[in-house]
């Protein structure tokens, strides 16, 4: 990936240094510029878990849809989602909002891709001791089984994920403005289409059929399966893992394409 996308193998270290250094600059300014801080990398998922868990455990009768304690389940989703979402929304940004250093900069122009999705990512790390603080008051209705070691594969598949759609929705929006918020709708239905507020297993059969090839079901099943083992689903962490790569693969093809597009664009 790193001779694909970034170009000539000498250039590598060049390259992580300037991306290390753009994705520090992000936080530094999201964290120096607010009081919060830290904290509003935990209170998104904190208010939508806490909304959630009142609807449907207060409100709603949910009976058996997800697992228990509810609270801990939504976080294992939300988290994950929060980055997901926070990244690709501004992936459709990420050329117009730094014109004038994409059309400028000598290193390859797939670090403005890459920088969001390392910074979000980051943010995401953050926000896992909530996770192991609510699991720990959790305890014993929730416990840890071996199966914990499978979360860093999920970081690992979302990554992926992340640059092969990053690859593509970049310069699509560059190009044309209105898929900015043709992509934000998208996003508003896939929080509905992944198993954030459910689980996988909850669905019945033909739903389930085609849950299966949303990627983050199986990438979610990974974050969710070393506290709540009934949300493990092989097939669809095998078709996330392959779909994954497959946009990876595309992403490349469809950046290498446009690139010149975009830079005439800029």
């Amino acid at each position: 990936m790193t001779t694909a996308v970034v170009g000539a193998p000498g250039s590598t270290r060049r390259y992580l240094h300037s991306l290390w250094l753009l994705s520090a600059r992000d936080l530094k300014v999201r964290y120096s510029t607010s009081a919060l801080g830290y904290f509003w990398s935990v209170l998104d998922p904190l208010v939508m878990s806490a909304i959630y868990w009142f609807v449907f455990t207060q409100v709603f009768q949910r009976g058996s849809i997800g697992g228990t304690p509810y609270i801990v389940f939504l976080i294992c989703g939300l988290l994950p989602w929060v980055w997901f979402n926070s990244a690709v929304s501004d992936l459709t940004k990420a050329f117009n909002r730094d014109a004038k250093l994409v059309r400028s900069t000598a290193i390859p122009r797939s670090i403005w891709v890459n920088r969001i999705v390392l910074s979000k990512g980051t943010e995401f790390l953050f926000s896992l001791p909530v996770l192991a603080l609510f699991a720990v008051f959790a305890r014993p209705h929730v416990e840890l089984n071996p199966m914990i070691l499978l979360f860093p594969l999920g970081m690992i598949l979302q990554t992926i994920l992340l640059v092969g759609l990053g690859l593509m929705v970049a310069p699509l929006c560059a190009l044309w403005g209105d898929l900015e918020r043709t992509t934000r709708l998208i996003l508003r239905a896939l929080f509905y289409a992944s198993p954030i507020i459910y689980g996988i297993s909850d669905l019945p059969a033909p739903i389930h059929q085609l849950a299966v090839f949303n990627p983050l079901s199986g990438i979610f099943s990974l974050y969710r399966v070393g506290l709540f083992p009934g949300q493990w689903d092989p097939i669809a962490v095998g078709v996330a893992a392959a779909m994954s790569l497959a946009f990876l693969g595309l992403g490349i093809l469809v950046f290498r394409r446009l690139e010149p597009a975009v830079l005439k664009e800029l």
